[in-house]
């Protein structure tokens, strides 16, 4: 990704660290040699390794740390000291995880972790037991450990963050879906956008999905049983997708997201990014009472933790408002596009890819 003439470099994600450091730390609470660099297995299979910052044991537990490089990346963890300790857990209890130091606890729900959880979300949480277990079972030794992350000077980097809106309390969140950071350049990104659609114009691809992430990519694909040219990486560049593709133009353009980003399109955005815009909880409170929510409901919309909780709630009451959302999110995209001959739809996934809502792509009314 080209900056002013540069490569910009990519980073780790706080998940990718905390693993490298939990695989080493197991290996010294069980005594076996530890590995330095500590490789990580992530989860698109390739295996970086990392240098520890220091390794120790007691016989109680052990205890690594990974410096954090998010390359060119202007993330707040950049050079952070991610640490890890490892302690032996109940027999058959398999792998528990605890908040250390400078990581925070969830208070409010409509996270992907339940309340009183630490915020180790679910991908590295994965990745760090696949390395436990990987090391337990080369040593023949059960997984059944407590791994306890921290972040050193966690409380205060995390007052840089949205984690005190969200509900986490006491530190960062320890991130990662893929366990590579990509470098936010908004010049690079919008570029590589154009690339992606001058290549499936090349192709001759009539229909293009652009997704805000992993994980509606991989449910569009699947949707529509798209070939890996048709996906665009959009981001949340939407704007930016569509004026090139008004002037490049395809027969189908798939705009796919989670809720939280689609109900961003709705308001009118163009640009999803969390730091530049913010989900509007009154406008959504307007739109939950538009699909029939009762005045009490209403209210507890205004004051939401997350745009998934509301989402949560009106599918509790079987309220449509995903399909409302949707519907306002492509009228937005259209009027952005402003070409009637270009067929445009919307679909909603939630945390796990599941269709939540879809427009369709032959109305002209939106």
């Amino acid at each position: 990704m080209p900056e002013d003439g540069k490569a910009l470099r990519r980073g780790w994600t706080t998940g990718t660290c905390a693993t490298a450091a939990s695989r080493a730390a197991f290996q010294a609470l069980l005594g076996i040699p530890i590995d330095d660099p500590a490789p990580v297995t992530l989860p698109n299979g390739s295996r970086p390794a990392f240098a520890l910052a220091f390794c120790k044991n007691s016989s109680n537990f052990g205890r690594a740390g990974v410096v954090k490089d998010a390359g060119d990346d202007p993330d707040v963890t950049h050079g952070a000291l991610i640490i890890a300790t490892v302690r032996r857990g109940t027999p058959g209890s398999g792998v528990t995880f605890r908040a250390g130091r400078g990581v925070g606890t969830v208070t409010l729900p409509g996270l992907p972790l339940a309340v009183g959880e630490p915020a180790i979300n679910p991908v590295p949480r994965q990745m760090i037991c696949a390395a436990i277990e990987g090391v337990a079972a080369s040593a023949h030794v059960p997984p059944d450990v407590i791994v306890e992350i921290g972040v050193e000077n966690g409380e205060k980097l995390a007052e840089r963050t949205m984690n005190g809106r969200l509900g986490i309390v006491g530190g960062l969140s320890i991130l990662g879906t893929t366990g590579i950071v990509i470098p936010y350049s908004c010049a690079s990104w919008i570029a590589s956008i154009h690339r992606g659609i001058d290549i499936a114009r090349a192709a001759n691809l009539r229909h293009i999905a652009g997704s805000t992430g992993a994980t509606s990519e991989t449910a569009v694909r699947k949707l529509f049983g798209l070939p890996e040219q048709a996906l665009i990486d959009m981001g949340d560049f939407v704007g930016g997708m569509l004026k090139y593709i008004a002037s490049h133009p395809v027969d189908r353009v798939t705009i796919a997201g989670g809720f939280a980003k689609m109900t961003k399109l709705a308001q009118g955005r163009l640009d999803l990014h969390s730091k530049r815009n913010s989900v509007d909880f009154d406008w959504l409170a307007d739109r939950f009472r538009q699909v029939g929510g009762d005045p009490a409901s209403v209210t507890r919309v205004v004051s939401a933790n997350t745009a998934m909780e509301v989402l949560e709630m009106a599918a509790a009451v079987g309220l449509p408002l995903a399909e409302h959302v949707a519907r306002e999110a492509q009228a937005t995209a259209k009027r952005a596009l402003g070409r009637d001959d270009i067929r445009l739809d919307v679909a909603v996934f939630d945390r796990k890819g599941g269709l939540v809502a879809l427009t369709d792509a032959t109305d002209t009314t939106a």
